[in-house]
C-alpha cells in the first residue's frame, strides 16, 4: 500500500503538517517498536509512559523505515531535514490505531462489533455474550484479558494485558474475517480507551458492567477514570454504520454509571438490573454453591435463567449478556442454552478439587469493590470460616490498599496478606499498608490476619489452617503467569501454586 493511501484515512485534522510525501513510497508493515521496522516499514513514535518513541526515529530510518509518523515538529525530529517523509500528528496513537484498521483492510467494518466495559465482570460478560451468541449459531470471536478465540482457537496476548495493542488488534479482527467470523466481542479496559487501542475497531454495541474504584494511579481521578470508560459509548455516533446494524449500548441501571452514560447517543439503549426499574430484570433470584437461577424479564417475555456461576455479581453479568442477546435478535431458549453453556472462566470464581473437605477458590478480584463482592458471595456458600489470600500491586493506586484490608477484615474470618506484583516497591511496605486497614476493622495480626511476603507460602499457610467446612479464597492474580518483581516478569502460575501447596496439606494429613 501506498504511503498516500494510508495517510488519506487520517481524518484532516488529525495531521498538523507533511514534509517529503512527494516520493509516495510504498509501505510494506505499519510499526510502532523500532525493533520490529523491516525496510519498507512506517513507523509510528508514540510518546510512552517510560520511553517515547520519538527517541527510536533516527534508529528506525537506519532500519530501513521508509516513512515515520510522530508528533513532534519536524525540525525537532530531523534538525538536518527529513531523509524520509514525515507527518506530524496530534495523536500518534490516535493515528496508529486508524492506520493499522486501514492497513488489515478496516475488518471492524465487516464485523459486528461489541465492547464491553467496566471495572469488574468484563472478561465473564464476554464471554456470555459470546456464548449465547454460538448458541444462536453465529461464528463470533473475542478478545479479552485471557488472550483472543479466533475460529475456536485461543491465542495468547501476553503478560499482564487486558486489551492489546492497535496492531493486535487489528491483525485480530482481520483474522475474525478471514475465518468468516460475524460477531467480534471485545473487552474494552480503560487503559485501552484512554490510549486509543480501539480507536478503528468500529462499535456496534457498547455494554457496560460497572464503574467502581480503579487506576486512579493512571487516570488521577474517578472523573478521569469513568470519561475512559465513556469513550467506547462515544464511539457509537462516530465509528462506521453498517447496513441493519443499529448502534447499542447496554447500561446497568444499578450501577451510579447508568446517569453518567444515558445521554450518549445510541439507536437503541437497553437497561439492566436487579434493584432499580430497566428493561432486563431478574426476578426470583437463587443462589447456591452450584450456581444460579431465577427468572429474566424482559420487554419480549419472561424465562428461566439456570447458570454455573456463583455470586450475586453473576446476576449482573448474565442480565448484560441477555440485553445484549436481545439487542440482537436472539431468541430466549438460545439465550439459555448459552448461558447454561458458560462453566465460567479461569480465576473467575474457579473451584480447585483435590479431594479435601473444605473449599479452594481462585478469583482475579483486585480492587476494593471486587474483593467485597467475592467475599460476600463465597460467604454464602459455606458454614465455615472465610480464609482470604490476597494483596496490592506495586506502583498502583495506594488508596485501595488500606481498603482492601478493611474489606477483608470485615468479611473475611482470617487473611494472608502477601505480595502481588510489587514491582520496584517494597512489599513488605505495600502489606503494611493493607494492614493498617485491617487494623481499621478492629482485627488483630497474628490473630486475624498474617504478613506473608512470599505469595507461595501465604497459600501454603492459609491451606493449612482450613478446617472441614471452611473456604480459602486466594485473590489477585486470578488468570496471569507472570509476577513482576522489580521490572521483571517471573513465572508465576496461580493454579500450580494451590494445587502444589493443596496436595502437600493432604499429603501430610494422610
Amino acid at each position: 500500500m501506498k504511503l498516500s493511501g494510508l495517510l488519506a484515512t487520517l481524518p484532516n485534522a488529525m495531521v498538523r503538517s507533511l514534509r517529503g510525501v512527494q516520493a509516495d513510497p510504498r509501505v510494506t508493515a505499519v510499526v510502532c517498536d523500532s525493533r520490529e521496522v523491516k525496510r519498507g516499514a512506517l513507523f509510528v513514535a508514540i510518546p510512552g509512559v517510560d520511553v517515547d518513541g520519538h527517541a527510536f526515529i533516527s534508529d528506525a530510518v537506519q532500519q530501513g523505515a521508509v516513512a515515520v509518523i510522530g508528533q513532534h515538529a519536524v525540525g525537532t525530529v530531523f534538525p538536518d531535514g527529513a531523509p524520509v517523509p514525515y507527518a506530524c500528528v496530534a495523536d500518534s496513537r490516535a493515528a496508529l490505531a486508524l492506520l493499522c484498521a486501514a492497513w488489515y483492510d478496516h475488518p471492524g467494518r465487516k464485523l459486528c462489533v461489541i465492547g464491553v466495559t467496566g471495572t469488574e465482570g468484563k472478561t465473564t460478560t464476554v464471554r456470555l455474550i459470546a456464548s449465547i451468541l454460538e448458541a444462536a449459531g453465529h461464528r463470533v470471536g473475542l478478545i479479552s484479558t485471557l488472550g483472543a478465540i479466533i475460529g475456536g482457537k485461543a491465542i495468547d496476548t501476553g503478560l499482564h494485558t487486558t486489551t492489546p495493542d492497535a496492531p493486535e488488534i487489528q491483525r485480530y479482527l482481520a483474522r475474525m474475517v478471514e475465518r468468516s467470523s460475524q460477531y467480534a466481542v471485545i473487552e474494552a479496559t480503560s487503559h485501552g480507551l484512554a490510549q486509543q487501542r480501539v480507536l478503528g475497531c468500529e462499535f456496534d454495541v457498547a455494554v457496560v458492567t460497572n464503574i467502581t474504584h480503579d487506576h486512579i494511579d493512571y487516570h488521577h481521578t474517578s472523573q478521569e477514570y469513568r470519561q475512559a470508560k465513556a469513550r467506547l459509548f462515544e464511539s457509537l455516533s462516530t465509528s462506521y454504520h453498517k447496513a441493519n446494524t443499529p448502534k447499542v449500548s447496554v447500561l446497568n441501571a444499578d450501577d451510579p454509571s447508568y446517569d453518567f452514560l444515558e445521554p450518549y447517543a445510541a439507536e437503541r439503549c437497553y437497561s439492566y438490573g436487579i434493584e432499580r426499574p430497566s428493561d432486563v430484570q431478574a426476578t426470583g433470584i437463587r443462589l447456591s454453591p452450584a450456581g444460579t437461577s431465577f427468572t429474566a424479564v424482559t420487554p419480549e417475555g419472561n424465562f428461566e435463567v439456570l447458570s454455573p456461576l456463583v455470586g450475586m455479581f453473576s446476576v449482573h453479568n448474565i442480565l448484560a449478556a441477555i440485553a445484549t442477546g436481545l439487542s440482537q435478535g436472539v431468541s430466549f431458549e438460545f439465550m439459555q442454552q448459552g448461558i447454561a453453556a458458560m462453566r465460567g472462566v479461569m480465576g473467575r470464581m474457579e473451584r480447585i478439587e483435590m479431594g479435601q473437605d473444605f473449599s479452594v477458590m481462585i478469583d482475579f478480584a483486585h480492587t476494593p469493590n471486587a474483593l467485597e463482592n467475592a467475599l460476600k458471595a463465597v460467604r454464602a456458600l459455606t458454614n465455615g470460616k472465610v480464609i482470604v489470600v490476597f494483596g496490592c500491586a506495586g506502583l498502583r493506586d495506594r488508596s485501595k490498599r488500606p481498603k482492601m484490608g478493611e474489606i477483608a477484615g470485615r468479611l473475611a474470618d482470617y487473611a494472608f496478606l502477601t505480595a502481588e506484583d510489587p514491582r520496584t516497591e517494597d512489599v513488605n511496605h505495600i502489606i503494611q499498608e493493607i494492614a493498617a486497614g485491617c487494623e481499621r476493622a478492629r482485627r488483630r495480626e497474628g490473630v486475624h490476619y498474617w504478613k506473608v511476603a512470599d505469595r507461595g507460602q501465604a497459600i501454603a499457610a492459609a491451606l493449612r489452617m482450613a478446617e472441614p467446612g471452611d473456604l480459602v479464597l486466594v485473590t489477585g492474580k486470578g488468570h496471569e503467569r507472570s509476577m513482576c518483581y522489580g521490572s521483571i516478569e517471573h513465572p508465576w502460575n496461580e493454579h500450580e501454586a494451590v494445587r502444589k501447596a493443596l496436595a502437600k496439606r493432604l499429603r501430610r494429613r494422610g
